[in-house]
């Protein structure tokens, strides 16, 4: 089964939309809080709690979107690089082998 968020965003199966989610409503309830605990005015504190939960979701969805793609990246590199140095080992490509000047023919 799978939660929609406002009928197209599937919590389940997109990255960083859960966490995304549960940071604004944290955001949400400390920024709300704390307006109405400075002012006492009940419907401005509820403007800005909406606010605040707009604004850290967006800010932590890209944040964690950001981190996301920067790993996928890594990963990427780290698979070539396996792959080549599984390709090239052993051979006159290899670039951990030493060159030396003088190399000897084995035939």
């Amino acid at each position: 089964q799978s939660f929609k968020l406002l009928g197209f965003l599937d919590v389940k199966s997109v990255p960083c939309a859960r966490e995304s989610v549960l940071y604004g409503s944290l955001g949400s309830l400390v920024v709300g809080l704390g307006h109405f605990l400075a002012t006492s005015r009940v419907r401005r504190s509820c403007d800005f709690a909406v606010g605040g939960f707009i604004c850290t979701m967006l800010g932590y969805w890209f944040y964690c979107r950001y981190n996301l793609a920067q790993h996928r990246i890594r990963q990427r590199m780290l698979k070539e690089g396996m792959r080549n140095k599984m390709l090239f080992e052993g051979s006159s490509l290899d670039p951990e082998r030493k060159h030396v000047g003088n190399e000897r023919s084995d035939s």
